[in-house]
């Protein structure tokens, strides 16, 4: 589903991305890793072409996509849930989901709109309620709803859990695990809660100062070398 080959990236005369390829299957979720500043939001950003890659390629279903727009991304089928979120604070429930259906038609729109209500019922009783006025939780249910509606290919979720009450972290635990299940997706999960990310990915890799450092399977996620690259 998604083929990254040799990516690096700079900002200014930092290098903050150093050759970094990666290969993610089709129903499979994998784990991105590191301490807080190593380069994962970055890599993030790079395959959703929210910053240019400076060399390397991406490939989605094998087609190369890496020198189009974010917004093209979306269209070929990449969802991204940003770190913090980023819901419209001012527009209700509806109206944020509504932006997620934007490519589909009224009578498709309603019934991905109806599984996406299954998967986070809390949202159909919510949604003439200003996005900004949920909790933190709800707004991450929110953010991962929206992208669900487009019926994305590959989905990013950059730290889902950060800042959410713990019933709200296995919530959206629950869905990642169905989704994976489900074998219609690929999901790559960043995430800094060490746990979560080893409960539900099949494979993971690890980033230090911008290059892939370990990477594996989940059994190996455990091994002393891998923590040494996650502990503070």
């Amino acid at each position: 589903m998604l083929q990254v080959e040799n990516i690096n990236q700079y900002y200014g005369a930092a290098h903050t991305l150093r050759g970094v390829s990666l290969e993610l299957e089709r129903g499979k979720c994998m784990a991105l890793l590191g301490r807080n500043g190593v380069g994962k939001t970055t890599l993030l950003k790079c395959l959703m072409g929210v910053l240019p890659a400076s060399s390397g390629s991406v490939k989605l279903e094998g087609r190369d996509i890496t020198r189009l727009a974010p917004h093209q991304r979306a269209r070929a089928g990449i969802a991204y849930v940003p770190q913090g979120r980023e819901i419209f604070a001012r527009l209700t429930v509806e109206e944020n989901l509504l932006m997620g259906l934007a490519t589909h038609s009224g009578k498709k729109a309603s019934t991905i709109k109806g599984e996406v209500y299954e998967l986070f019922p809390v949202l159909k009783s919510m949604l003439h309620r200003r996005g900004g006025d949920l909790s933190g939780g709800q707004q991450q249910q929110l953010a991962i709803a929206r992208a669900l509606l487009a019926e994305p290919k590959l989905i990013i979720l950059d730290e889902p859990t950060e800042g959410i009450q713990p019933s709200i972290i296995k919530d959206i635990g629950n869905v990642i695990r169905l989704l994976r299940e489900r074998g219609d997706m690929a999901i790559l999960l960043c995430e800094q809660y060490f746990d979560f990310a080893h409960e539900l990915a099949d494979q993971f890799m690890v980033l230090s100062r911008g290059e892939v450092v370990a990477a594996g399977v989940q059994a190996q996620m455990g091994d002393p070398e891998v923590k040494r690259h996650l502990a503070v």
